[in-house]
């Protein structure tokens, strides 16, 4: 099983940037679809963003499409989540989670990560 530790988190100003990272353990960090996902105060946990094993599908949430790009790096076993444009309700704290996938270097998933890190804040003032 996959462990994943996220950093990056922290204080922005509405339109401004931060750069979430995912550093995963083990060996078969390329079976892996990764995704990050955002949790704010009193809401259920959503979907931001993935990617393919293969680091060239990607698939974002509309709430962040043309804002945030994610981007993976299977030879340092990492995933990293750019945020431009933040907004004050992109406040939340990130997840990273990975799903492991046998067949497809293309599948992407937005549901039935099998491993999540411990998550980081962000937090955007206007």
């Amino acid at each position: 099983q996959v462990q994943l530790v996220e950093s990056g988190g922290g204080l922005a100003q509405a339109g401004g940037s931060l750069r979430l990272s995912c550093a995963a353990s083990g060996r078969t960090f390329s079976s892996y679809i990764m995704g990050w996902f955002r949790q704010a105060p009193g809401k259920e946990r959503e979907f931001v963003a993935t990617i393919s094993r293969n680091g060239i599908y990607r698939d974002y949430a509309d709430s962040v499409k043309g804002r945030f790009t994610i981007s993976r790096d299977n030879a340092k076993n990492t995933v990293a989540l750019q945020m431009n444009s933040l907004k004050p309700e992109d406040t939340a704290v990130y997840y990273c989670a990975a799903r492991l996938e046998f067949y497809n270097d293309n599948k992407l998933s937005r549901n039935q990560y099998d491993a999540w890190g411990q998550g980081t804040q962000v937090t955007v003032s206007s």
